[in-house]
């Protein structure tokens, strides 16, 4: 589901990540998740990015299949920054997060989501890969049923088209 009105980067700047920022910060998750790749691991990396919505606080790729990047780096924030601070700082990951992450994101109370590519892409791609068996709950729905607000942004059609390149490259390999 792309932005609805209201919940779509700044393009002036103000409380929210500006468009500048949203699209560098997903480019440098999209290049945390072509390392990952080149560790053997999945194509998915994670950022944390501070309130400034400039200074990255942690990086994060995928390492396995239950220590997806971004529940990983939303632990590794848990232990080292206050809920306070967390609640103002942004998680950005390539593709929207499954319900494992986003159940660590929440309880990690890291208050701002944004990711560039929706889980339903990510199926139409993996299709019914062993590796990446793909459940159809958007993260949405899984923060709407809690107590807090988290901000979400996603898709992001600025970086789409190269994510969605990265993860097809990994998925569906040429012969």
């Amino acid at each position: 589901m792309p932005f609805t009105a209201g919940d779509r980067p700044s393009t002036t700047g103000d409380v929210n990540p500006n468009l500048k920022q949203v699209v560098g910060h997903l480019r440098r998750a999209n290049a945390i998740a072509q390392q990952a790749i080149q560790s053997g691991n999945h194509p998915f990396g994670a950022i944390l990015v501070a309130p400034d919505h400039q200074t990255v606080l942690l990086e994060q790729g995928n390492i396995d299949t239950v220590n997806h990047a971004e529940a990983t780096l939303a632990r590794t924030a848990h232990q080292r920054f206050t809920p306070d601070y967390l609640w103002d700082c942004t998680l950005y990951t390539t593709v929207e997060p499954c319900v494992m992450c986003a159940g660590t994101q929440y309880w990690a109370n890291i208050g701002r989501l944004v990711y560039g590519v929706a889980e339903t892409q990510l199926l139409a791609l993996t299709g019914n890969h062993g590796a990446n068996p793909t459940l159809n709950i958007p993260c949405r729905y899984v923060f709407d049923r809690g107590q807090k607000p988290i901000q979400v942004w996603g898709p992001i059609p600025e970086v789409e088209a190269e994510i969605i390149q990265l993860q097809q490259g990994f998925w569906q390999p040429s012969s």
